[in-house]
């Protein structure tokens, strides 16, 4: 079984998750579909569609405006959060440090962390790429038992239409597994996001080590989202 999450970002409508709900409901497949959407879509998924938030704060309460604790999404229906995002990391300046908070904090709530890793365009011509993604994996993952998802971004190549090789693509989601292997936490789910498409999920859902994906702004389309749910292997 395969992991589809879609990440809506700051898109969507009621209308939208209505239609897409009820779509991949009469869709037959296997694997396990998250749609993780803004606050304000929060609410309880369907049997072949489960739902998550984008993003919560490492703070149970408190002043702290603006902001929403893994019990209040919780509490709205979702099962999920993404912490860690490449966009919240660059725009909001998470640290590795925070997204570790984040996840416990999810966890301590009873919701699965998808804890996003991954290098920046500098990191990535370095040429230091598996001490770099070994390092930001001990930084953002807590050790748990609990389930936990980890999902492999590479930031250099996100919003930019670029697809890393097949090679890279497997040598970095090896890194991964045995750094988390290392932690004890070897059947921990690894996730592929970044320009995910029906046309190229089968050959990255293939590889080793990569055990679904990452879906951004296919996410959004109801006929992209089901021909990768369709396509997943």
């Amino acid at each position: 079984m395969k992991i589809i999450v879609g990440n809506w970002k700051m898109n969507g409508s009621s209308q939208l998750l209505t239609d897409m709900l009820a779509r991949v409901d009469n869709k037959t497949h296997g694997n396990r579909v998250i749609l993780c959407v803004p606050y304000t879509l929060l609410r309880h998924g369907t049997k072949h569609i489960e739902i998550g938030a984008q993003d919560i704060s490492e703070h149970e309460s408190g002043a702290f405006t603006g902001q929403i604790s893994a019990s209040m999404v919780r509490a709205a229906g979702a099962k999920y959060t993404i912490v860690g995002h490449s966009e919240v990391r660059t725009h909001n300046k998470d640290s590795n440090k925070t997204v570790k908070s984040k996840a416990i904090a999810a966890i301590s709530a009873g919701i699965t962390p998808i804890i996003c890793v991954g290098e920046t365009g500098a990191e990535h011509k370095s040429g230091n790429t598996t001490d770099i993604i070994k390092n930001i994996v001990k930084g953002s993952v807590p050790k748990t038992d609990a389930n936990t998802i980890v999902a492999y971004e590479p930031r250099w190549a996100i919003g930019a239409g670029i697809t890393p090789t097949v090679r890279e693509i497997t040598d970095v989601h090896r890194v991964i597994h045995q750094t988390l292997t290392e932690m004890g936490m070897e059947n921990t789910p690894i996730l592929y996001g970044a320009s995910v498409t029906g046309a190229n999920v089968a050959k990255i859902t293939s590889i080793k080590y990569v055990d679904g994906v990452l879906v951004g702004g296919a996410s959004l389309k109801i006929d992209d989202f089901v021909t990768i749910i369709r396509n997943v292997k």
